[in-house]
C-alpha cells in the first residue's frame, strides 16, 4: 500500500497529493488565537467537511466547485479506514487566487471596532446609527490579502484587488476581481437567505476562489463552515451587543478568561465546542451528523 505524506499542514487541515486531485483532511484540532490547542475535539473535522458537502451541493447552479468526493473508497487505499472516514474531500487542483474573499451581512468584530472610529468598514462608508451586530443595508465585500508568514492578513479594498489579480494573472486582473466579487456576493445572498429559514444567521463568511484548467473561476478550500463563519442563533437575536454563536467563540471566551491555561481546555468545554458544531450542522442540514 502507498503510504502518503501531508505536501501542506495547516493549523487545522493537511492536504495531501494524489496526482491528479489533492485530499483534503480536517483534522479534530482546533486553533484559537492563531495558537494550536493541546486538545483535540472529537468529530470536529467530520463536521467542517460534510458541512461543505452540504453548501457546495447547494450552491453548484452559481458557482462550480473544486469537491470531486468526500467517500474514502473513491480514494487509494491508505484513506479507506476510520481516521480519514468521514472527514476527508478529494477536490480538483485549482490554482488559487490570491485574495481572501470575505462578506459581512451584520456588522461585529473588527468591523463594529472600525465603524465606532470613522463611520466605515474597510474604507466601505455605512449609514449612521448602527448598533452592533445590526443587520447591514446590503452584504458589503472586503477582501483581504494572504499575507506572508508572520504578518498579518492584509484588507485592502476592490481597486487594489484588482491590482493584485493583475500581477497574478496578467491582463485578467479587474474580469477576475470583478468575478470573485459577484460570486461572493451572490453565495453569500442565497446561502444566508436559506439558513435564516432554518435557524441561523450567517453574519460574516470568507470564501477562497482558484482558477481550474479551463481558466475558469471555481470554489476551493471549505465553504460556510463554523471555522470560516459567524453563525448566531436567530432566536434571541438582537442588535446592540454580542451574540452567542456556533462557532469557535466558546472555546475564545474561555481562554481569555484563563490567561493561564497553557492553551489545554478541559473536557466540558471540549464537550460544549462538539455540540455547537454538530448543532450549526443538524439546523443547517436537518441530519444528524
Amino acid at each position: 500500500m502507498k503510504e502518503f505524506k501531508p505536501i501542506k499542514e495547516g493549523k487545522v487541515r493537511e492536504i495531501y497529493d494524489n496526482g491528479d486531485s489533492l485530499i483534503l483532511v480536517a483534522t479534530d484540532r482546533i486553533s484559537a488565537f492563531d495558537v494550536i490547542l493541546k486538545n483535540k475535539v472529537t468529530k470536529k473535522g467530520t463536521v467542517l467537511t460534510q458541512m461543505s458537502k452540504f453548501w457546495f451541493d447547494y450552491t453548484k447552479d452559481v458557482v462550480n466547485n473544486h469537491m470531486l468526493s468526500v467517500d474514502v473508497k473513491d480514494m487509494p487505499e491508505y484513506f479507506q479506514n476510520e481516521n480519514f472516514d468521514g472527514n476527508s474531500m478529494m477536490v480538483k487542483k485549482l490554482e488559487m487566487i490570491p485574495v481572501e474573499c470575505i462578506v459581512r451581512g451584520y456588522i461585529t468584530g473588527s468591523g463594529w471596532k472600525s465603524y465606532q472610529q470613522d463611520g466605515t468598514v474597510c474604507g466601505i462608508k455605512l449609514p449612521a446609527g448602527l448598533k452592533e451586530c445590526d443587520k447591514l443595508p446590503e452584504p458589503i465585500y472586503t477582501p483581504s490579502t494572504k499575507a506572508e508568514i508572520g504578518d498579518h492578513d492584509e484588507n485592502i479594498d476592490f481597486e487594489k484587488s484588482i491590482e493584485v489579480l493583475e500581477k497574478s494573472f496578467p491582463g485578467r486582473g479587474e474580469e477576475l476581481a470583478t468575478k470573485i466579487r459577484d460570486y461572493t456576493i451572490a453565495l453569500y445572498k442565497k446561502c444566508a437567505d436559506y439558513a435564516l429559514t432554518r435557524g441561523i444567521i450567517i453574519a460574516d463568511t470568507k470564501f477562497e476562489f482558484g482558477l481550474d484548467e479551463n481558466g475558469e473561476v471555481v470554489i476551493g478550500d471549505e465553504m460556510l463552515t463554523p471555522d470560516s463563519s459567524r453563525f448566531w442563533p436567530v432566536e434571541g437575536y438582537e442588535p446592540g451587543h454580542d451574540q452567542p454563536s456556533f462557532d469557535k467563540q466558546f472555546v475564545r471566551n474561555w481562554l481569555k478568561a484563563n490567561p493561564d491555561s497553557d492553551y489545554n481546555l478541559p473536557q466540558e468545554v471540549i464537550d460544549k465546542t462538539i455540540d455547537k458544531y454538530k448543532e450549526a450542522y443538524k439546523l443547517l442540514t436537518g441530519k444528524d451528523l
